[in-house]
């Protein structure tokens, strides 16, 4: 009977995920782009939780993964190295335009070789030393993305990479409309169908990293490195492949971004957008698969709904306060008000806070006692 239960509720919600944009769409476009991208967040908030959640390694400049994805898929894309190297546009007169099975594992590759890069130097840093080191690396990859428009055009500046092709399969092109049986499927839904398969699996393999070997490996590294490496786990390896594993999702969330959005640019990559991916663990449940994807979702859809509860309060105002940050103000309630009501995220893991519990002290002594 539980199995039953179990398979009909399984059954619900896969067909409520598949009739969801073809609804969402009737009121326009905007509502499927907003769940679009916060799959794309959810992608990402899975990667950071095999760093975060799994291995206990607080990295602050996951956004550079992201970024280093991104532009990899808008360089290899769009004709821009076609019309800033002469070479490139006399071997490519119509452009480098690669496929996507080609780009998008460079870009998981780049990605995990950027992690690897970044795990180096900081596998004897903990806490709040890492974090600040991550950060700063973060901030580096985004400076570097602003200025390497000169003495040699490779990233345009600030201005960005536009003309970036969509995602086509075969001739398939995600970027235009499709009709199905009589019935028209806009683009931001194409999109949308490949961004929750790509959830799917990368939700599946972050379950068999979970439950295998190599989880319990980082999980004994996040309680208590130490005694980790007194059992004879290779820390210096396991950090390491943390690292590279969380930042082959950003590669690919990224290159996802540039064929979805068409045109990429520094601002999209800034230290906000790493700490909201960071308050999507910890908001959700840090280690926690179900949570994560929760606060994800939460955090990516609030801003977009809040939209409209701030422009009235704006005009209760008489104007006198932004909209824009009336919508941060009240993002930033919600946030501290979750918190201290849930300390341990939304959706937390059952053996997540378990020694928090614990009395200590004389109370300890007492609770061993007949």
């Amino acid at each position: 009977m539980m199995k039953k239960n179990r398979l009909l509720t399984f059954l619900i919600a896969a067909l409520a995920l598949l009739i969801l944009p073809l609804l969402l769409q009737q009121g326009g476009n905007a509502w499927v782009r907003i769940v679009d991208m916060a799959l794309l967040y959810v992608l990402l908030a899975l990667g950071l939780n095999i760093v975060v959640g799994y291995a206990g390694l607080l990295d602050l400049g996951y956004v550079a993964f992201f970024a280093v994805g991104a532009y990899l898929f808008a360089l290899l894309g769009s004709p821009h190295l076609a019309d800033a190297f002469p070479a490139v546009a006399a071997a490519f007169p119509n452009g480098l335009h690669l496929p996507i099975w080609a780009v998008i594992p460079m870009a998981a590759g780049l990605a995990a070789v950027f992690g690897v890069l970044l795990g180096i130097p900081v596998l004897k840093l903990r806490g709040d030393y890492l974090a600040i080191v991550t950060l700063g690396f973060g901030e580096i990859i985004r400076v570097f993305l602003n200025n390497l428009d000169r003495p040699i055009n490779l990233t345009n500046g600030p201005k960005g990479i536009n003309q970036i092709d969509s995602m086509k399969f075969f001739g398939f092109d995600l970027g235009k409309s499709h009709e199905f049986l009589g019935f028209e499927v806009a683009s931001v839904s194409m999109y949308y169908y490949l961004f929750l398969a790509l959830v799917i699996v990368s939700v599946i393999i972050c379950h068999r990293l979970e439950n295998s070997r190599i989880g319990r490996a980082w999980m004994a590294i996040r309680e208590d490195e130490i005694a980790a490496k007194a059992m004879g786990i290779n820390t210096r390896n396991m950090k390491l492949l943390a690292f590279g594993m969380g930042a082959t999702f950003g590669g690919v969330s990224g290159s996802m971004f540039a064929a979805f959005q068409g045109f990429v640019s520094p601002e999209s990559f800034s230290l906000m957008e790493s700490v909201m991916i960071v308050a999507m663990v910890v908001l959700g449940g840090i280690g926690h698969l179900p949570g994560v994807i929760l606060g994800a979702l939460l955090l990516a859809a609030l801003p977009e709904v809040l939209r409209h509860v701030a422009g009235p309060l704006q005009a209760m105002t008489g104007g006198r306060l932004d909209s824009a940050i009336l919508r941060q103000l009240l993002i930033a309630l919600a946030m501290i008000a979750i918190m201290l009501s849930r300390p341990r995220g939304l959706w937390p893991a059952r053996e997540h806070g378990k020694s928090l519990n614990k009395p200590v002290g004389p109370d300890a002594i007492q609770s061993t006692n007949p």
